[in-house]
């Protein structure tokens, strides 16, 4: 492997052509939508409670909740802590909050993660394993935490209100799009989540258990690199499952129809583990043997619409039998890539459902012919 090709596979996170974040779903929804003002100490009371919710990535569901995983962990510094915190004892109006209600009765923290952890963190007393003493803040209130605060602070802080957005999906009740789409326009703190780190949360169970399993595999890992940050890897894994099974019935946008594949096999009802597993390790390995490292490489990059074509083309060619000529997927690749028709379906206008056709008919159609 030359030095190029090992730069190429430690890149992290640059997949060519996987931009969902842009598209935009056509969508009609029955939310329900409602406001309620709530004093500070309610709220944190009904955070120690487990009551109010904040769905982390590294937390698992409880039993019956369905819209888990979506929000990253703590980030504010102890200065944004401290000023939010003034904001309040001051008296000034602070940003709302967007709470989703399960059919649990729980509130799970759709947007405002930051300012509610920050407060609960201030009552408790301890931020990020240390004290929790206000520092950058006007001089009366430094040194104090909430429990030393004098008692006329303390009740303008407790009585201090927050509004909360609570909203709930009323139809269709089969899923949970419209959280995905709120929640997607709501993200504008920092880095946008990418569409897979939503999907993975509104559409967990045994599907998105067995993409993360999958996503380990030796020869997978090979071929895509090292492990993406934002689960554009997981990503892949699953627009090869979804492709292979419905690229003839794609519509784009293609982040609408990723979802919805992801919510109607998540619980591998209509495609088990057993099928899902051997289909892509079967397919991996061939990829990894008979092509090699930089299958999914037009450039350094890996490229999606390569992935799509490479992993569906041989997956197709497996369900006929075992490869029998050492050379010939190799062959086959390099005659699909020295296509300029080809080549165009790879770069340009990636989800048009023409261009999806095409690509996955074309090397369909070479690695067919591989004996």
């Amino acid at each position: 492997m030359t030095q190029e090709d090992a730069e190429a596979l430690s890149i992290d996170d640059e997949v060519e052509d996987l931009d969902e974040i842009n598209e935009v779903i056509p969508a009609a929804y029955s939310i329900t939508a409602y406001g309620a003002d709530y004093p500070v100490d309610g709220l944190v009371k009904r955070l120690d409670k487990g009551d109010i919710v904040v769905p982390l990535f590294s937390v698992d569901p409880e039993d019956g909740q369905s819209t888990v995983g979506f929000q990253r962990d703590f980030v504010w510094t102890k200065p944004q802590c401290d000023r939010f915190v003034e904001s309040l004892l001051l008296g000034l109006p602070v940003p709302g909050v967007f709470l989703v209600k399960e059919s649990t009765g729980k509130h799970l923290v759709l947007d405002g993660q930051q300012r509610l952890k920050t407060l609960q963190y201030f009552y408790s007393g301890i931020l990020k394993n240390r004290e929790f003493l206000l520092e950058n803040v006007q001089q009366k209130w430094k040194g104090r935490s909430y429990k030393t605060l004098e008692a006329d602070d303390r009740r303008r802080l407790d009585d201090s209100i927050i509004h909360a957005t609570i909203v709930r999906q009323d139809e269709p009740s089969d899923d949970q799009s419209s959280v995905y789409l709120i929640f997607e326009r709501l993200n504008s703190g920092g880095i946008f989540l990418q569409p897979q780190e939503i999907r993975v949360a509104l559409y967990h169970g045994q599907f998105a258990s067995l993409l993360n399993d999958l996503n380990l595999n030796e020869n997978w890992r090979r071929l895509y690199g090292k492990k993406s940050a934002r689960l554009k890897d997981l990503e892949l894994i699953l627009r090869f499952f979804a492709l292979f099974h419905k690229g003839d019935a794609y519509r784009r946008p293609m982040k609408e129809f990723l979802n919805k594949f992801m919510s109607e096999n998540g619980g591998l009802k209509k495609y088990g583990e057993g099928e899902l597993r051997a289909l892509f390790e079967q397919t991996v390995e061939a990829v990894w043997l008979h092509i090699g490292h930089r299958a999914f490489r037009l450039k350094t990059a890996v490229n999606a619409a390569l992935v799509d074509s490479v992993m569906v083309g041989v997956a197709s060619r497996l369900a006929a039998g075992p490869v029998l000529e050492s050379t010939g997927l190799r062959s086959a690749y390099d005659e699909m890539l020295n296509s300029p028709d080809f080549m165009t379906w790879v770069t340009r206008s990636t989800a048009d459902e023409d261009f999806v056709s095409k690509r996955l008919g074309r090397a369909r159609e070479l690695f067919s012919a591989v004996k």
